[in-house]
């Protein structure tokens, strides 16, 4: 099929109320190997513990999840997550959600007794039997401790909720705990270095490949998906939605190899973090959770994963050492912070926001702490480099700065600063 017809698929079958050509009974859903369950279409598939996804096994996964399933709920926005996880997603009639958008395809799944991988798939096979199609979705989300989607909060719950709405059903999805793994996957993957990720480079089939070590073959791009869906509805040939059932899967095993290596990182700490980005992004779940060493070793280890040498621009690096400043100021530890501050003062190029909170950081440490006045009126007066100074405070910033250097200059006494200074170079 030609670009252009696809394009043309996907356009002309926009609206799925209009599409529909061939009666529901006419349909062959056979080659999508499934069968009906109180008139809704239901394809289940199994994935033994000894079947592997990647580098790892079903069961391998299964067990890494089971044991690091207690701390869900550090990626739940708190919520007490628990077990069983139910992990859902969806394949919809557009790509980018709103009121018209359905979900013709609903796919749960879940790991069983027996570490395997049950997917669950709830197919629309017409208009009018969305109604009985979400009461069998729901019934499998009501089966969760805690819901697991990737981008889920922004994208497949709100279309779910809105469907629900149109058919007066309860919404139950927005009661549970809910991991959307998209967000820490961004955190903890999305800046991984040149040879790896991208900044804006964390779809699903892309960590699949690096983190995952699975590679699709022949599988169906995600602006392909709708047409072929509309296409089943006019023929009542099923067999394109043959790999749109597959990619479904696949979506949701890899989500739950992703979430099995967030969770198994919070329980083992950052001696498992494979990279700097993991360690650093780990500690600042730590540290959100109040669990101060462990954020402090996450960052320590970060520092000690990154590549770049001392002094060079490294993204990573920067926010590593301006959390274990912040850290170790929290502990009261500020000569170590100082330690951390200075260091951040030796990265070239480092971002100027950072440099203003580091400068002003060591003004106040070398004023108030080592009564080292020469060397707090150095740090001041650089932050007041152009370079630093944000346009939007300009006014305000410069005037604190002022306030700072006039009471420096009252208590180092004003004969000791006849005539210009010129800062010195402590670092």
């Amino acid at each position: 099929m030609s670009l252009s017809e696809r394009i043309r698929g996907i356009v002309g079958g926009s609206n799925p109320q209009s599409a529909i050509r061939v009666p529901q009974s006419e349909r062959d859903l056979s080659c999508l190997g499934g069968d009906w369950c109180d008139g809704v279409f239901v394809v289940e598939r199994r994935y033994a513990p000894s079947a592997r996804h990647g580098r790892e096994t079903i069961g391998a996964i299964a067990d890494r999840l089971a044991g690091a399933s207690a701390h869900a709920s550090w990626f739940a926005g708190g919520a007490p997550a628990r077990t069983p996880f139910v992990f859902f997603d969806l394949e919809t009639t557009g790509l980018s959600g709103g009121a018209g958008t359905q979900a013709f395809l609903v796919g749960c799944a879940s790991f069983d007794e027996e570490g395997g991988f049950v997917v669950r798939q709830f197919v629309l096979t017409s208009a009018g039997d969305e109604k009985r199609m979400l009461g069998h979705v729901q019934s499998a989300l009501g089966e969760a401790g805690a819901l697991v989607s990737f981008n889920g909060k922004s994208f497949d719950a709100p279309v779910l909720e809105t469907r629900y709405l149109f058919h007066r059903l309860a919404w139950n999805g927005g009661r549970l705990p809910h991991v959307d793994v998209l967000h820490p996957a961004r955190r903890f993957w999305g800046r991984d270095g040149a040879r790896t990720l991208q900044p804006s480079d964390c779809s699903l089939v892309s960590l699949e490949r690096h983190l995952v070590g699975a590679k699709r073959v022949g599988d169906v791009p995600g602006f392909e998906i709708p047409g072929r869906y509309f296409q089943f509805i006019r023929t009542g040939d099923a067999r394109p939605l043959v790999p749109v059932f597959e990619h479904n899967r696949l979506d949701l095993l890899t989500l739950a190899a992703l979430t099995a290596r967030l969770l198994h990182l919070a329980r083992t700490g950052p001696v498992e973090a494979k990279s700097a980005r993991e360690a650093v992004a780990l500690g600042h779940v730590f540290a959100r959770a109040g669990l101060e060493p462990q954020a402090r070793d996450a960052f320590e280890r970060a520092l000690s994963l990154v590549a770049s040498p001392a002094g060079a621009f490294d993204a990573t690096r920067i926010d590593a050492l301006r959390a274990l400043a912040l850290a170790w100021r929290r502990a009261r530890q500020f000569d170590l912070a100082a330690e951390r501050w200075i260091e951040l003062l030796q990265v070239r190029g480092c971002p100027p926001a950072v440099v203003r909170e580091a400068t002003e950081a060591l003004a106040i440490h070398h004023e108030h702490r080592l009564r080292d006045l020469a060397s707090a009126r150095i740090f001041a007066l650089r932050g007041l480099d152009e370079d630093l100074v944000p346009a939007t405070t300009a006014a305000s910033w410069t005037r604190a700065v002022h306030h700072r250097l006039a009471r420096l200059d009252r208590k180092l006494g004003d004969a000791a600063f006849q005539g210009p200074l010129q800062p010195q170079r402590l670092i």
